[in-house]
């Protein structure tokens, strides 16, 4: 009977990945730039959080966004309108998330010379992007009152690597069953250092404990 070679590619691909991740994050301490991964379901309202929370900063530090999606630059131009800040779109050309080869390659089309910041918006959903790290410098993800306060049971990588969770959409919990208490507690069960903070993007509540959140993050960046 022929022998089968078998190779861990899986293996292999995020061993390599994890290189490239952890030097494209040096490369970004020594630049003085602070990237931001941010992960969440289609339609938990990345776009409009960023949009929201970019306003209340954009006086405060410099900011860059990259918008990834599988086709359309509609949240890039969405973006650059809203806020005035430089805005690109990354296509993926069908993968389902974004690599830190990826990211090096669309931070050096967005020129982070003049930034402080970049926020990463990675592709919608909640199993890939989670499963590769980026070489961002913090792990953001958004979960939506809509989706169901079970989520972190459902879908244990993106929580356990998460460092803040923006919980959206709290403007609308008297209309689904939600329970904020027990979500937090599902969190935590996934990882006990996540920082939590409900928000809603469209009326703004919680907005300024996200700012105030990021700005900390950049200033403690900038000093170490």
């Amino acid at each position: 009977m022929a022998e089968v070679k078998t190779i861990l590619l899986h293996r292999s691909v995020y061993a390599d990945n994890d290189a490239e991740a952890d030097s494209l994050r040096k490369y970004l301490k020594d630049k003085g730039v602070f990237v931001v991964n941010l992960m969440s379901s289609p339609g938990a309202g990345k776009t409009t959080t960023l949009i929201t929370l970019i306003n209340k900063i954009k006086d405060k530090v410099r900011v860059g966004v990259m918008e990834a999606d599988i086709d359309s630059d509609v949240d890039a131009i969405s973006i650059a309108k809203k806020t005035g800040v430089k805005s690109i779109q990354l296509h993926t050309g069908g993968m389902c998330h974004l690599d830190a080869g990826m990211t090096r390659t669309g931070l050096d089309s967005i020129d982070i010379s003049d930034l402080d910041i970049v926020f990463l918006e990675n592709v919608g959903n909640l199993v890939c992007p989670a499963e590769f790290d980026t070489g961002a410098s913090l792990d953001v993800m958004i979960l939506s009152i809509p989706e169901g306060d079970d989520k972190p049971l459902k879908y244990p990588l993106v929580f356990e690597k998460s460092d803040l969770v923006i919980i959206n959409k709290i403007d609308a919990m008297k209309y689904f069953n939600f329970n904020l208490e027990k979500c937090t507690e599902y969190i935590k069960m996934r990882n006990k250092d996540a920082t939590i903070i409900p928000i809603s993007a469209k009326t703004g509540e919680g907005i300024d404990l996200v700012a105030d959140y990021f700005l900390n993050k950049i200033k403690s960046f900038k000093e170490m």
